[in-house]
Formats: C-alpha cells, structure tokens, sequence
C-alpha cells in the first residue's frame, strides 16, 4: 500500500514538473518572440566585444522594453546571443529578442544612405558627405581644383583630375564606411556608364575619346536641368565645334574661376583660363561636374538641328536661336528687358 502511494505521488510529481516546465518554456519562447514594444524605430550600437547583457542594458536606457536579467536568461536558454558583430544597427517596432539576436549574428547593420546629385561639383559632394552620418575619414579640400586633383591621386586614377568620373546617385552605406569608399563606387559606376554610352554613340560626333563625351556632358549638365533640353544644348555645342565657333559657356568659365562669388561679369568672360570658353577653342581639360545618365546619353546623342545659340527665358528653360541676330532679340527681351 505504502509502495503504491509512493508511486502515485511519483507519478503525480513528474505530472507537475512536466507541466510547469512546459509552461515555463511556452513562457520563455513567448518572452524571446514578444515584440520589444519601441515606439519608434532605434538605432544602436554594438562596439567589438560587447557581451549580450550589456547589449540588452544599453536597448533598456535607449527605451525598449524589457527586463535584462530576464531577458538574458531566456535568451542564453532558448537563442544563441553570442558572436556578435559590431556596428550600427536598426530595430523595427516588431522586432522581438530573437530577431535582434538574429540581426547581430548575421552582421545585418543599419545601411544609411546619402545623395549625391548630379551638376554639383566634386568639392559640394565632398561637403555633403562630411555631414553624413557615421562617415568616416572626411576628405576636406579649400578650392574645388585641388579637391578634383587630389581624390584622382587617392582613387589610382589615370585621369589628373576627378571631376566628372563619379556617378550621381543615393548610395547605401554602414557605419565606419569611409568617404573614400563612397567615391570609389562612384567611380567605378560612372565608369562603367561612360563606357556603355560611348560604345553606343551616334555617328560623327566631334569627340576623340569617352573623355571628351564626359566632358560635353558635364557642361549639359550645368547649362540646362530640363529633360526635353538636353539633347537640344547638345545639338548647340556639337554645332558650334563642328563650325570652328568657341562654345562660350558661362558654367565652364565660372568653374575657372577661384573662388566664385557667385557674379559672373564681364571681367570674368575676359580672363584667360583653361575652362573659358569664350577665350579657348573646344572643350574645356575636364569635366566641370558630375553629369547624369541622362546628359551622357544627350552629349552621345544630340538633337539635330540648326541651332547655334541659346538664353536663358527666365522660367528655368531657354530659347533657341539659329542666327547671331535672332539670339541678340533674344537676349533683349529675356536678360535685357527690351521686349
């Protein structure tokens, strides 16, 4: 009889322990896939070596709500939170302990991103990315010339000079990434675009080499931020080139001058510098900016026509002229005033 009590507590025993071990674990792996409860999305850091509990102390003061030690404990029983890799990292809203844990095994960082527009100058994409978030290694140059040429050096360019070689794009990046390694993938993007536009060009086209098309492109670039334009601007400067007529393009001088205020005069136009236009025959020896596909494919591609000047008509587009006497009409009702 005392056997059999013996036995039946024994039973009874195992049949408590089981269930409060089952709802022991069916609590634990609801706390590890229980959302963290943010309100709104957190950026954190994990530093090389960070052990679990310091991660989890340092989410609880950043504001997601959890109890360290308990969340510890059911992460070290039921997850694997450790080889952690270091970086900056993003949690959602509906992100639980598990998907954490996840994130920081796999290395998935937070990618930042940054805007590199098209028509700035090397220098202006410069200034732009030191104010980018967890950017390393800023590049700081006083004037736009040296900054074209001392990136070139530190790109292993063959080119003496920078500008116009990176493509404008948003580029994605994790914290620590450089400056440097930003305008590497610049470059090695519009390499690759200059290359397949080039191989793709219309016929008869004044340019020797690719280089030249960049150049072409990066004055589009600067002369108009009209599509349908584009390829029309090209047609002007294609049609003054072939015609032995100096292009005497404004972006081109003022990128000659050192610094720039900002006003364009007549002094200016007179100055003789390697990117004055209206004193130099052809393209100026570089690009002047950083062009987009778009004035790539128009510099590859112009309009045909018969246009040989063109101004400005106050509304962000400008007016076409075929003859000298027609652009000085224009010129007169549309920068003079003169009706």
């Amino acid at each position: 009889m005392v056997f059999k009590r013996v036995v039946q507590f024994f039973i009874v025993f195992l049949v408590i322990t089981s269930v409060a071990l089952g709802a022991g674990f069916w609590y634990a792996q609801q706390r590890l896939q229980q959302s963290l409860q943010l309100a709104q999305p957190l950026l954190f850091e994990v530093k090389r070596g960070m052990h679990a509990r310091t991660v989890l102390q340092q989410l609880q003061r950043q504001g997601a709500d959890i109890h360290v030690s308990e969340a510890y404990i059911v992460s070290r029983l039921l997850d694997d939170p450790s080889r952690l890799q270091a970086g900056v990292y993003q949690l959602s809203t509906t992100d639980s302990l598990q998907s954490l844990w996840r994130k920081l095994r796999l290395g998935e960082q937070h990618l930042f991103q940054v805007a590199l527009i098209e028509g700035r100058t090397l220098h202006e994409w410069l200034q732009v990315l030191s104010k980018a978030e967890h950017i390393e290694e800023p590049l700081q140059f006083t004037h736009k010339h040296e900054a074209a040429e001392r990136v070139a050096e530190l790109l292993g360019m063959d080119s003496t000079s920078a500008e116009g070689w990176l493509f404008p794009d948003t580029y994605s990046y994790r914290a620590g990434t450089s400056v440097l390694d930003i305008l590497r993938e610049a470059h090695l993007r519009m390499q690759a675009e200059l290359s397949e536009t080039w191989q793709t060009r219309a016929n008869d086209l004044p340019y020797e080499n690719a280089y030249e098309l960049l150049i072409m492109a990066s004055i589009i670039e600067k002369e108009t931020g009209l599509k349908g334009e584009r390829k029309r601007v090209s047609s002007v400067f294609i049609n003054r080139i072939n015609k032995g007529m100096r292009l005497q393009s404004d972006p081109t001088t003022i990128y000659g001058i050192e610094p720039f205020d900002g006003n364009i005069t007549r002094a200016h136009l007179r100055e003789e510098t390697a990117y004055n236009t209206y004193r130099i025959s052809g393209l100026p020896p570089s690009p002047i900016a950083m062009p987009s596909k778009a004035s790539l494919e128009a510099a590859a591609h112009p309009e045909h026509s018969d246009y040989f000047y063109f101004v400005a008509d106050g509304s962000g587009g400008h007016v076409f002229s075929k003859t000298l006497a027609e652009h000085n009409k224009a010129v007169n009702r549309y920068q003079r005033n003169q009706g």
